[in-house]
Order: C-alpha cells, then sequence, then structure tokens
C-alpha cells in the first residue's frame, strides 16, 4: 500500500500563561494520530508551536512592565519542555517569534495581496481617547448579544459568538474602563467572501468525519455568509506587514499563527531534504488533520482553508477537523485566578506521565465536556493500569523462578483476538474514536488476564512442563502486541516492554518475541 504524506497540526498555545490539563485534553488527540499513522508507515509532519504574538502577551508584558518577547520567550520554554515530559512527538515545536517563520508568513501573505485578495479598507474603529489608542478586537469587553455574559470583542468565551462591528461600538476599553469612540482608520482586509463557494463545497465533501461541534460551528458561519476580515492591527509586537505604507502596522496573530503549520513543514523538510510540497500540495496522496479545542474551530476549518486557497498553487486544503469540547475540573472551568484546577507542568511534576495520558485519552472531551477529578485519576491509574495492564505484564514476565521465555506454542484463538484488536483499534483512531480504542486495548488485556486465570500456569508449572510453557509465551506475545497497541497512549511503558522483550521498533502489525531470551524486568508502575 502507498504511504500517505498525513500533516497533523496541534493548536499553538498563547504564550502568555501556563497551561492546564484542559488544554492537553484537547490536544493530545494530534500526539495519538501520528504515532498511530508513524506505526502504519506513513509519512507524518507533526507540527506545532507557542504564539509568541498578540493582544494577550503585550497585555501580560505591560502589567509586569516587561517587553513582551521575555514574556513569550519564558512560556515558550516552559510549553517546550511540558510537552516533552507528556511524550509528544512534535517533528518540530517551533514558535512564530522566529525569523524563519516571520519571514515565511510574510511571503505568503504577499502572495494573497498579489493575487487581488487584500485590499485596503478606511473605516471607522474603536479608539479609547484615555490610552490614547486604536483597539483590537481583544481589547475591548462587551455584552455579549446573544447569551448576555460579559466577554471580550474577539469571540464570547460563553457561547462562542464573534461579536460584530457594530456590536462592538457598545464597547469599553479593558485597559482603563472607558467607553469606547469610534475614529476613522486604514486596515488591509482579506475577501474572505470571495472563498465562500469553494470552502463550501469543500467541507461538504469531508465534514462527514468531523465531529458534531466542528460541523456546527463551521456550517453556522457559512450558512450566515463569510465576511471579509481585517488583517492588519496596530501593534509593534507581530508579523511585519510586507505592504508599503503598513510599516507602523502587524498582522493579525491568527493569521500569523495557522501559517505556522506551513512554515515549520517548511523548516522540518528543509533540514531533512525533503520537498516540503509533498505534504502541501494536491495529488501526493496526502491528508491534514488539525486537533484543538472547540474554541478554534472556524480558525481551522475556514481561516486556513481560505489563506491557502488564495495562494492559487493547488494546496491540499485541511480534510480532518479533530476538536475536543472542554475538560473541567471539579465540575468548574479552569481558572488559575480562582485556584481551580492545576497546571499541566505541576500535573507532570505529581503524576506519570502516561497515566496522564491515558485517563485523558480514556476519559477525553471527544463529544461532550467531561470533568478530571484527581479520584477519577487515581482509580483510572489503580484499576486499568496497574491492576489490569501490569499486572498481566508483571505475573507474566516476572512469574516466580522465570529467568528465560520459554519456547512455547501460541494459542491460536488469543492470536486472531490480537489481529482483531489492530483492526478494530485502527479503525477508531481513524475515526476519531480515541475513547472506544482505548477500551478495545484493554479489553484485549482482560481477555488475556481471564485466559491466564483459567489455564491456572502455576498449577501447569508442577504438572504440565509444555502447557506452562505455551501458557507464558501466549501472554507473552500479548503483552509483545500491547507495546504496539499502547505505543500512541501510554509511549513510556511501552517503550520498557519492548527492552524487556527484545523487540525492534515499533509498528502497527501482529509480532512475537523470541523465545529463551534473559527476563530482567521491573514493575511498570506503582498503585497510587
Amino acid at each position: 500500500m502507498e504511504k500517505r504524506n498525513i500533516i497533523i497540526g496541534g493548536a499553538w498555545p498563547y504564550a502568555n500563561s501556563s497551561l492546564h490539563l484542559g488544554h492537553i485534553a484537547g490536544l493530545i488527540s494530534g500526539d495519538v494520530l501520528a504515532r498511530y499513522y508513524r506505526l502504519k508507515g506513513d509519512n507524518v509532519m507533526y507540527v506545532s508551536g507557542s504564539d509568541c504574538h498578540g493582544t494577550p502577551i503585550t497585555e501580560r508584558a505591560k502589567k509586569e512592565g516587561k517587553e513582551p518577547s521575555e514574556i513569550a520567550d519564558y512560556y515558550h520554554e516552559e510549553f517546550t519542555k511540558m510537552f516533552k515530559d507528556l511524550n509528544f512527538s512534535y517533528d518540530l515545536y517551533s514558535k512564530t517569534a522566529t525569523d524563519y517563520h516571520k519571514e515565511k508568513v510574510e511571503e505568503l501573505f504577499r502572495k494573497l495581496y498579489d493575487n487581488g485578495y487584500i485590499y485596503e479598507k478606511i473605516e471607522p474603529q474603536a479608539y479609547c481617547e484615555h490610552c490614547n489608542k486604536f483597539l483590537s478586537d481583544r481589547e475591548i469587553k462587551l455584552t455579549c448579544p446573544v447569551c448576555g455574559e460579559e466577554t471580550k470583542g474577539d469571540q464570547c468565551d460563553n457561547c462562542l459568538h464573534v461579536p460584530t462591528g457594530d456590536e462592538l461600538k457598545k464597547g469599553f476599553c479593558i485597559e482603563c474602563g472607558n467607553k469606547t469612540v469610534e475614529r476613522d482608520n486604514k486596515n488591509l482586509y482579506i475577501k474572505l467572501s470571495a472563498f465562500q463557494k469553494q470552502i463550501e463545497d469543500h467541507t461538504a465533501k469531508v465534514n462527514h468525519e468531523w465531529r458534531i461541534n466542528a460541523q456546527n460551528e463551521t456550517n453556522k458561519y457559512l450558512k450566515q455568509g463569510l465576511l471579509d476580515r481585517a488583517v492588519t492591527r496596530d501593534l509593534s509586537w507581530g508579523v511585519n506587514v510586507p505592504v508599503d505604507g503598513y510599516e507602523a502596522k502587524r498582522l493579525y496573530v491568527w493569521i500569523d499563527a495557522v501559517l505556522g503549520y506551513v512554515t515549520d513543514t517548511m523548516k522540518v523538510c528543509e533540514e531533512r531534504g525533503w520537498n516540503w510540497e509533498d505534504f502541501w500540495k494536491e495529488g501526493n496522496n496526502n491528508k491534514i488533520y488539525m486537533c484543538h479545542g472547540k474554541d478554534n474551530i472556524m480558525f481551522h476549518s475556514i481561516i486556513l482553508n481560505a489563506l491557502l486557497l488564495g495562494q492559487e498553487e493547488n494546496y491540499h486544503l485541511v480534510d480532518t477537523i479533530v476538536s475536543a469540547e472542554y475538560l473541567n475540573f471539579n465540575d468548574q472551568k479552569f481558572s488559575k485566578s480562582k485556584g481551580i484546577g492545576m497546571t499541566a507542568t505541576e500535573a507532570i511534576e505529581e503524576y506519570n506521565s502516561d497515566s496522564l495520558r491515558y485517563h485523558l485519552i480514556a476519559n477525553g472531551p471527544e463529544k461532550k465536556d467531561t470533568n478530571f477529578t484527581i479520584e477519577d485519576f487515581t482509580n483510572t491509574h489503580n484499576s486499568d493500569i496497574v491492576n489490569k495492564f501490569g499486572n498481566l505484564v508483571n505475573r507474566t514476565l516476572k512469574f516466580k523462578g522465570l529467568e528465560k521465555l520459554p519456547a512455547g506454542k501460541m494459542d491460536e484463538n488469543i492470536k486472531k483476538e490480537i489481529i482483531d484488536t489492530y483492526n478494530e483499534v485502527g479503525s477508531l483512531i481513524e475515526k476519531l474514536e480515541f475513547r472506544e480504542a482505548v477500551r478495545k486495548v484493554i479489553e484485549l488485556v482482560e481477555k488475556t488476564n481471564k485466559y491466564y486465570d483459567d489455564k491456572q500456569p502455576w498449577v501447569a508449572r508442577k504438572e504440565n512442563e509444555e502447557e506452562f510453557n505455551n501458557i507464558i509465551y501466549t501472554c507473552a506475545v500479548v503483552i509483545s502486541n500491547l507495546s504496539n497497541l499502547f505505543e500512541p497512549i501510554m509511549p513510556e511503558a511501552c517503550s520498557k516492554i519492548r527492552k524487556y522483550l527484545e523487540l525492534g521498533d515499533p509498528s502497527w502489525e501482529y509480532i512475537e518475541p523470541k523465545s529463551e531470551i534473559k527476563l530482567e524486568v521491573e514493575a511498570l508502575f506503582e498503585r497510587m
């Protein structure tokens, strides 16, 4: 079967505060997909980075009396370490503040401009007379006209409504609290409306693979009709606008960030001697996934596709939107200011990274908001991971007096169960059913534990050595294949198993270990 060229993009987190477990729950699907497709033998490009520009960073810098670059660099380093500790297998995790990224974004933007999709518009814009500056959407607060909650002007956190220009006129400056006034301002706009038909047609073709939230959110904007959108803003921190007369402005952060998937791919391919167009241009057996929380849907299903279409260079558009719902903590929204929840870094320092990954995937917010509690997490760890998976490994490979893996005969019924599990789990992962995929692997663990109990190797050891060898070997074969099946979920434990059983690189196919290998095994997990 021909190898596929697969892009997997993880949303670019704002480098203005620590990430919490809810952010990880929205992003970890990308790592599951990347690891799975690598096991299948496909060419995978898994990319993301820290979003270092935009108002959230400048706001924090102003509060702390620092430069925006200091804030962005601090959190970028924190994010990089955190993703590494959680074993996210990015081909590149970069940041939007690199010279390479800025240069490539300017080139891509200039192409949009030269192709006629960017135009100048002078119109009234919110201005704060007290702060003496034009305000971006995020710098305006108002009451959401749809749900009544107080929100920032870029998007309502509660109902995801994006306020219109008329609605923003009723806003107040977030910084000083004064009511905004209007003054004429010059900006560049992107003709999103020009891509309505193409994005509609593409969405109709691919959205059967999307979750309901992505279908509904994207169709909402398409039904309303795509509106042209400002792409420049009055800031000194960000990517330069490569158009004369706009030297004092910068590109809006959402253009800068979503084009990062392309610039990251270019960077990796340059370093590896590959052709980046194999991943991004049509006709290369390619597929593109975008993984993020539900508040980022339209930026990936509409904005990114419009930016790609506007290049007029036969770009492959985003195929699959992997949009998570929200993860809550003790039935409340994560909130640093209110002390609700824990950061991802705090969780990694306290708990096993494989266990965190397993719990966030097995109980992830795929189709509805879910809840994280320490009690539930502890129960998942002790029940599924220690009592089922860890116990199977320990009692098989650490059987009292067993120094080498015996040369036994594989049970054909169990072999069929393993092969069926590969097929079922692979299909579920490709359908974005990660919770069910984990359940299927655990089912194999449970069936093998039952096989072990029913066969009673402790009795066979005394009465029938051949039977004993067959039981232990069969269970060892299951464990070998679990090191493949669990690789997208718990990579550290799987790496240890491969070392114990002297297995080669992981793959998505049935394997058997060599017999007579020396068994030196430590417990994979400890009880919490």
